[in-house]
């Protein structure tokens, strides 16, 4: 897991070229006037989603993790928190769902190994396969701009 500000973001292009790619056109685009929806950036490989939402109770989300991509995540407006652990031994929630690319895990039986981390705008997180997260957090409810760009690995 990596957090970091936007300005930051080409210390991180050697990670992978298409994670470049990712993190190049968040720097590079205006997402307050995007339509919220998905886009394709490269086909599959790395498309775009801009979503619009309310930020929630920890205790209502489940973690999450992914195998076939990774999450860059760039909050536009607003602020959130997101929890993280690596993941470990944890028994997740249901079986992993391929055509969606996530498997969940419960709250209550892993809240007191996570850590949770503002994520404020200008800021974004990537999440790799071994990166348990959920996003979208916050005591309160308040509006969030996020963009997820998912990057095949």
């Amino acid at each position: 897991m990596v957090v970091d500000s936007l300005a930051n973001h080409s210390l991180y292009h050697s990670l992978s070229p298409r994670l470049a790619k990712a993190l190049t056109h968040i720097s590079e685009t205006d997402f307050t006037q995007a339509e919220v929806g998905t886009y394709p950036l490269d086909g599959k490989d790395i498309f775009v989603i801009v979503n619009d939402y309310q930020t929630k109770p920890k205790h209502t989300e489940p973690f999450e993790v992914h195998q076939q991509y990774i999450d860059v995540q760039y909050v536009v407006s607003g602020e959130e928190e997101f929890g993280y652990l690596p993941l470990g031994n944890q028994t997740p929630l249901a079986p992993y769902h391929q055509d969606h690319d996530f498997t969940e895990f419960d709250y209550e039986s892993n809240k007191q190994n996570a850590a949770f981390i503002p994520l404020k705008a200008g800021m974004f997180a990537l999440f790799f396969p071994d990166d348990m997260h959920m996003p979208g957090t916050l005591d309160t409810a308040k509006p969030v701009r996020k963009v997820v760009i998912k990057v095949k690995i």
